[in-house]
C-alpha cells in the first residue's frame, strides 16, 4: 500500500469544531431513517401510498444510501473530502425540500431515492474526516460522541416525526418530516464551508478511479438489496424478486476478478482486499452490518404496533424510543473512553444488555394490558439503549483502529455499506413478516389486537435472531484478539529468554 503524504496540521479546537459539523450532518441523515417511520400512515392517507411505496420510503432510501457511499468515500479520499461533503449536504438539502413539495407518490419516492444518494455522499466524509482529524485515544473520545449523537438521531427520530405530524396534521404533517431539512440543511453548509478543512493526506500515485470495479461493486449491492426492498409481505410479492440475488453473486465474482486484475497492474482498485485482512476490520464490520439489520426493524415494528396496533397518536408512538436515546447516548460517551481499555469485551457487553432489554420490549408489547404496554416497552427500551450505546462507537472505534488515514473514507463507507444493506435486509424481513402475519389472520378475526401481537412478536423474533448473530460475531472476535495476544506475550517471552 502507497505511503500517504504529510499529513496537513488541523489542530486544538479547529479539529472539534470541524468535527462537530461533521456529526451534526450525519445526525441529520440518520434521522431520516427513523423519523420518517412514523410518517408512513399520514403518507399512505394523504397519497394514497401501497405497502410497496411505503417500503421504497424506508428501504429504498437505505438502498440508494448504500449504492452511492464506496464511490463518493473513494472520490473523497483521492480528491477533496470537503467537496464532496458540500455536494452531498446541497443536494441533500434540495432533494429534502423536493420531498416535503411532493404532489403526488411518485415524486415523493424519486425525491426520497435521490435523497438517499446524497447522504450517502456525505456520510464517509464524515467518516474519513473523523480518522483525519484524530489519533489514538482522542479518535476514541470523537468516535464516542459520534456513536452518542447516532444513537440520539436513530432513537429520538420516531418522537421527533410524532411532534412534527402533531404540529402540522394527519392531512400534511409529514411534510414537516422533510422541510426540517432544509433551513439546518443550510446552517450546516455555512459551517461546511468555513470550518472543514481544505487539505488533506493522500497516498503518493493513487489517483486513478476504478470506474469498472465501482460499477461492478455497486451492481452487486443494488441486486442484492433490492429484492428485500420489494419484499412487503403481502400477496403480490412476487417470487421472482429472489433472481436478482443470482446476479448479485455474478456480480461479486466479476468485480474479485476486475478488482485482483487491476490491483496486479500496479493501480489503485476501488476497494483494497487488504483490508478484509485485517480481523478487526472484517469483524467489526460484520457485526455493525447485522446489527443495523436488527435496530431500525425494532423502531419501525414498535411504531407500527403502538400506532396501528394499539391505536396511540404518532407522537406518544414515538416517544417510546427515547428512554433507549438518553441511555444510549450516555452509554455511548463512556464505551467511547472506555474501548481503549477493555476493547471487544465491552462491545460483547452491550451486545448481551441490548439483547435482553429487547428482550423486554417484547415482553412488555403482548402480556400486559394495552395501557401499560407503551409505558414498560419504554422502560425496557432504557435497558436495551444502555447496551447500544456500547456496542456502536466502541464498534467503530475498533473497526478503524488499524485503517491507514488515507483509505479512511473508502474503509468507512464500506462499513457503511455493511449497516445499509443490513437496515434494507432487516426492515424487508421484519416487516413482511409482520405484515404477512396481519394478512394472514387479520381477515374475519374479531381480536383485532391479538393479530397485531402475533405480527409483532413474529416479526420480532427476526430482530432478536439478529443481534444474537451479532453477538456470535463479537464472540469471535473476542477469541481471535485472545489468541493473537497469548501468541505475542509467548514470542516477547522467547526473545527475552533468547537475549
Amino acid at each position: 500500500m502507497a505511503t500517504p503524504s504529510s499529513s496537513p496540521a488541523v489542530t486544538g479546537r479547529a479539529r472539534w469544531q470541524a468535527f462537530a459539523v461533521c456529526v451534526g450532518v450525519a445526525a441529520l441523515t440518520i434521522l431520516d431513517l427513523s423519523k420518517v417511520n412514523v410518517g408512513l400512515p399520514s403518507i399512505e392517507k394523504s397519497l394514497g401510498a401501497g405497502s410497496t411505496e411505503l417500503q421504497i420510503i424506508v428501504a429504498g432510501y437505505a438502498l440508494a444510501f448504500g449504492l452511492a457511499l464506496v464511490p463518493s468515500g473513494r472520490l473523497g479520499d483521492l480528491y477533496s473530502r470537503k467537496v464532496m461533503f458540500v455536494v452531498g449536504l446541497s443536494a441533500f438539502t434540495v432533494a429534502s425540500a423536493l420531498c416535503a413539495l411532493a404532489p403526488n407518490i411518485q415524486v415523493l419516492l424519486i425525491a426520497r431515492i435521490l435523497q438517499g444518494v446524497a447522504a450517502g455522499v456525505q456520510m464517509p466524509q464524515v467518516l474519513g474526516l473523523v480518522q483525519q482529524l484524530f489519533q489514538g485515544e482522542e479518535r476514541g473520545r470523537a468516535f464516542g460522541l459520534f456513536g452518542a449523537t447516532i444513537g440520539v438521531a436513530t432513537a429520538f427520530g420516531p418522537t421527533l416525526g410524532g411532534l412534527l405530524i402533531a404540529v402540522g396534521g394527519d392531512a400534511d404533517g409529514w411534510r414537516l418530516l422533510f422541510w426540517m431539512n432544509v433551513p439546518l440543511g443550510v446552517i450546516a453548509l455555512v459551517f461546511a464551508l468555513w470550518l472543514l478543512p481544505r487539505t488533506q493526506p493522500r497516498q503518493e500515485g493513487a489517483r486513478n478511479l476504478d470506474l469498472i470495479g465501482i460499477l461492478l461493486l455497486g451492481v452487486a449491492v443494488f441486486s442484492f438489496m433490492l429484492p428485500f426492498v420489494l419484499t412487503t409481505g403481502g400477496p403480490d410479492d412476487s417470487p421472482w424478486r429472489w433472481l436478482w440475488l443470482a446476479g448479485c453473486a455474478a456480480a461479486v465474482i466479476l468485480f474479485i476478478m476486475w478488482e485482483r486484475r487491476y490491483e496486479a497492474a500496479g493501480k489503485s482498485p476501488a476497494i483494497h482486499f487488504s483490508l478484509f485482512a485485517l480481523g478487526s476490520y472484517r469483524n467489526g464490520l460484520l457485526l455493525a452490518t447485522a446489527y443495523f439489520a436488527a435496530i431500525p426493524a425494532i423502531f419501525l415494528l414498535t411504531t407500527l404496533f403502538l400506532q396501528e396496533g394499539l391505536g396511540f397518536a404518532p407522537v406518544f408512538a414515538g416517544m417510546v424510543s427515547i428512554s433507549f436515546a438518553l441511555t444510549s447516548a450516555v452509554a455511548s460517551l463512556i464505551g467511547g473512553r472506555l474501548v481503549g481499555r477493555y476493547g471487544r469485551s465491552l462491545v460483547v457487553l452491550g451486545l448481551v444488555i441490548a439483547f435482553c432489554g429487547f428482550v423486554l420490549v417484547l415482553l412488555a408489547a403482548v402480556l400486559p394490558p394495552a395501557d401499560w404496554s407503551i409505558w414498560l416497552m419504554a422502560a425496557a427500551m432504557a435497558v436495551a439503549g444502555a447496551g447500544g450505546g456500547l456496542v456502536i462507537s466502541p464498534n467503530q472505534t475498533l473497526t478503524l483502529a488499524e485503517i491507514p488515514v488515507t483509505e479512511g473514507g473508502v474503509a468507512g463507507s464500506m462499513a457503511q455499506v455493511g449497516q445499509r444493506v443490513g437496515t434494507a435486509v432487516g426492515v424487508a424481513a421484519a416487516s413482511s413478516i409482520f405484515f404477512s402475519t396481519l394478512y394472514r389472520e387479520g381477515p374475519g378475526n374479531p381480536d383485532n389486537l391479538a393479530v397485531y401481537h402475533d405480527g409483532f412478536r413474529n416479526a420480532f423474533f427476526v430482530t432478536l435472531g439478529l443481534i444474537l448473530v451479532a453477538l456470535a460475531i463479537g464472540l469471535v472476535d473476542l477469541v481471535r484478539r485472545h489468541r493473537r495476544d497469548a501468541d505475542a506475550t509467548d514470542e516477547a517471552s522467547v526473545a527475552g529468554a533468547a537475549g
